[in-house]
């Protein structure tokens, strides 16, 4: 941590360095520009006047000399104009240090940003990845110390790695799908979103008759990328499964508003603390209370995805929960991506 805070406080100042520069060599520029410009005019017009006085040169009095007036008032003038330029390049300087800072720190603000969140992915995808293979390789060195471990007692150890693989492959998958999204080129085609949707309740099997949907009358057409919005109803249905009793409804709603359709996911069960709400989108988040007790085979990016989904069409994602009562989550996405 105090590495990471030295890297970015370092590119800071070395930032706010080279801005400065170029501030200040702009306002040089400019102020020779102005003291040449200055000085030209000065000197022009005292010319203009020692020519007219020249003209009359009989009406003056002798002992006037213009030449010396005129010399010592140009050297004054000079040294003016010189002092004022450089007490504005001195507030120029200053404002400019704290211009220069400001602008470097919200530069870099995205990519300190984007480092802690890869440095966060990291250290959470290491910790769920230890997990299981922590527990496997327990499990087969005490496998292959027992000398007398019986047939049926290897087949629990098997069945209980195998386990453990189908977890890992399901975490492998659900990253490779973030990765794709992160880089993502969606290709945008017209399609009924009530298709889409009887698709991804259909992926359920038999556990689709848990399933009351709920949709408009006339068909939703809209304008998407149709895989990943069937694979944004899979992560909200299925979480839908995981976290509710195995003997409830869950309600599925859809309307039209302005130029976006809603579609709600309402579930009954233990619900989500008013704590947690705001983190169930960020990855690998799961709460240690109720709802990651009732399953823990999930990695908590599934609603990471989904949001990823919603973001990249141009939508929004919702939840609202009552606790020991219900969660409903609701999608609005737009009805064209133009």
């Amino acid at each position: 941590m105090r590495e990471k805070f030295s890297m970015f406080h370092s590119a800071t100042i070395k930032l706010t360095v080279w801005y400065l520069a170029g501030v200040m060599l702009l306002s040089g520029i400019f102020s020779i520009l102005i003291y040449n410009l200055a000085t030209s005019e000065l000197d022009a017009r005292f010319s203009v006047v020692e020519t007219r006085l020249n003209s009359n040169a009989d009406t003056l009095p002798r002992w006037l000399n213009f030449r010396d007036i005129r010399d010592k008032q140009i050297d004054e003038a000079h040294q003016n104009i010189f002092i004022v330029l450089v007490y504005t390049n001195l507030v120029i300087l200053a404002i400019g240090g704290v211009a220069s800072y400001l602008w470097a720190r919200r530069t870099l603000q995205p990519i300190e940003a984007a480092h802690e969140a890869q440095a966060r992915f990291t250290s959470d995808a290491s910790h769920e990845l230890r997990t299981p293979l922590a527990i496997m390789k327990a499990e087969l060195e005490v496998a292959l110390r027992d000398k007398s471990i019986k047939k049926t007692e290897l087949q629990d150890i098997l069945t209980s790695n195998l386990e453990e693989v189908n977890r890992l492959s399901m975490l492998a998958d659900t990253l490779l799908k973030l990765a794709r999204s992160e880089n993502a080129d969606l290709q945008w085609q017209q399609f009924n979103l009530n298709e889409a949707l009887r698709h991804a309740t259909d992926s359920f099997g038999a556990l689709s008759k848990r399933f009351e949907a709920k949709l408009p009358k006339s068909d939703p057409i809209i304008t998407a990328n149709r895989e990943s919005i069937t694979e944004l109803f899979i992560i909200l249905l299925d979480n839908a499964l995981k976290y509710s009793p195995s003997d409830s409804v869950i309600h599925i709603a859809g309307r039209k508003s302005g130029g976006r359709y809603i579609f709600s996911i309402k579930n009954s069960g233990a619900g989500i603390s008013p704590d947690d709400l705001p983190h169930i989108f960020r990855r690998f988040y799961r709460s240690d209370k109720s709802r990651s007790q009732q399953n823990s085979s999930g990695y908590g990016l599934g609603l990471s995805l989904a949001k990823k989904i919603v973001d990249l069409h141009h939508g929004e994602i919702t939840a609202t929960s009552t606790p020991n009562k219900e969660t409903t989550f609701t999608v609005k996405l737009p009805q064209s991506q133009s």
